[in-house]
């Protein structure tokens, strides 16, 4: 018997303990939140990395607990050792669960051959199946070259302070490898993702007639908003019939979920988009796109109030790639920079309109903001910078890239499969040379962060074949 024969045959012999395994980590609800006690993200979390350090433990691998900020298993190198490490990149927190779920979110079970939970796909399944592949390559006897490390990171979902943490105190850090949180075949590259608000302050405060008084709408920037609502007023007159006919024509005209109410002397609009990513918006419906669209048909008594509406609607409108704001850049490895609103607060004083931007692997972020500045100062707009991720960017014919795809390809039969550059973010950003390498299937679908979450048995079993190659690939390159 060769040797990945025997390895595949302990992944099989260990079926029956792996799914269940994943089923009682998924038990766990390991949402990160505030500090609780010696748990820097809640008791939860820490629970969830004390069963899977159990769990290698029990497989007779090493672990490390960095002050439950997070941790690693290690399957250490053999007397031909280099002093290298590979490094897998997983996590064990996970988004809140949300509504409207067909089974127990938290309950692990087992439902026609699906394992089911919040985490199943991202990131705890891809994760057990990364520590029964390092399992099954102990028991068949493997000593490698390099050691082999799955570190657990416990607030990927929020904000990356435990990989931090783990990288400011461990030993030493991996020389390279992969993150099992993305797409199959592999990802050589992740867009630089900023964040970023639009702001303006409105003049004049004793207007008489129809006055914007609110919006609000979206919750988050790296999400398209799925509801934006406007409170309007009219001074010299508390009838809104024209209003509500054009609210009428719109929602035919449109297709769209709007309606409208009278609340006191005031009128509230309110819109129903579609979410969706933020990395994605030409999947959604852009509810605070439909509300300024809307808005635009009417006239205000404030100029400047009709001037940041006439921006928005010239300069952004539904356009998923910056076109009219300047910042259509693109290049052949990423496509064009992807351009998401994702929230918007306006009241009587001043607005603010955070922006989130995937921008290509070969720009940068001057490059952006130049091109935005060009159109925002014409329109009195300032721009308030939040946040900045560097992007990731290996070359499609680098070793660690093109060893992977072939492992995916021997594996999945999938022979034209070619590597891709994604607009998300994974902790691929968080050391140098690694890639996100799965664990979604092309073709099936994307249940991560969505509701009614669960992997298959079979995606679980051929999981940890293609990680167990991996590892051993990686670790002997």
């Amino acid at each position: 018997m060769d040797f990945f024969a025997k390895v595949n045959e302990n992944i099989e012999a260990n079926k029956t303990e792996m799914i269940s395994s994943l089923s009682a980590l998924l038990s766990v609800p390991s949402v990160a939140g505030a500090p609780e006690g010696d748990m820097p993200f809640g008791i939860k979390v820490g629970e969830a990395l004390e069963k899977v350090l159990g769990m290698a433990e029990g497989a007779g691998l090493k672990t490390y607990n960095a002050d439950n900020y997070g941790g690693h298993v290690e399957l250490a190198a053999g007397p031909d050792d280099n002093g290298e490490i590979v490094g897998v990149l997983g996590h064990l927190d996970v988004v809140p669960e949300g509504e409207n779920w067909d089974f127990d979110p938290y309950g692990g079970q087992i439902i026609d051959d699906f394992v089911c939970g919040r985490g199943a796909v991202d990131d705890k399944g891809p994760v057990i199946a990364v520590l029964y592949a390092m399992k099954a390559l102990k028991e068949a006897g493997y000593q490698p070259k390099r050691s082999i490390r799955l570190i657990l990171g416990l607030d990927e979902e929020t904000d990356w302070k435990g990989m931090d943490y783990y990288m400011q105190n461990v030993d030493a850090l991996p020389d390279y490898g992969f993150t099992p949180d993305a797409d199959f075949p592999a990802i050589h590259g992740e867009m630089g993702i900023l964040v970023f608000d639009i702001a303006r302050r409105f003049t004049g405060s004793g207007e008489k007639g129809l006055l914007l008084s609110s919006i609000k709408g979206g919750t988050v920037a790296n999400a398209v908003a799925d509801s934006a609502r406007a409170v309007i007023r009219n001074t010299k007159n508390s009838n809104y019939d024209s209003i509500k006919e054009l609210v009428a024509d719109f929602r035919n005209e449109k297709n769209c979920t709007i309606s409208c109410r009278g609340t006191g002397k005031s009128f509230e609009i309110t819109v129903k988009g579609v979410g969706a990513h933020g990395a994605h918006p030409e999947r959604g419906v852009n509810a605070i796109s439909l509300l300024m669209e809307f808005l635009g048909r009417l006239n205000f008594a404030n100029d400047d109030t009709n001037d940041f509406i006439g921006f928005y609607n010239d300069c952004i409108g539904h356009d998923y790639h910056g076109e009219r704001i300047g910042c259509c850049i693109e290049d052949e490895p990423s496509g064009k920079l992807i351009f998401n609103v994702g929230k918007i607060n306006l009241d009587k004083k001043s607005v603010e309109l955070t922006i989130n931007i995937r921008y290509p692997v070969t720009s940068d972020e001057e490059t952006v903001y130049t091109g935005i500045m060009e159109v925002a100062d014409r329109y009195n707009i300032g721009i308030v910078k939040t946040s900045h991720q560097l992007p990731v960017y290996i070359a499609k014919k680098d070793p660690l890239v093109t060893t992977l795809v072939e492992i995916y390809r021997k594996h999945t039969g999938d022979a034209s499969a070619e590597p891709l550059v994604i607009g998300g973010g994974t902790y691929a950003r968080a050391m140098d040379n690694i890639v996100a390498f799965g664990a979604h299937f092309p073709d099936e679908p994307e249940l991560e962060h969505q509701r009614n979450e669960r992997i298959s048995i079979d995606n679980m079993m051929k999981l940890a074949r293609i990680y167990a190659e991996a590892i051993y690939e990686l670790a002997e390159m």
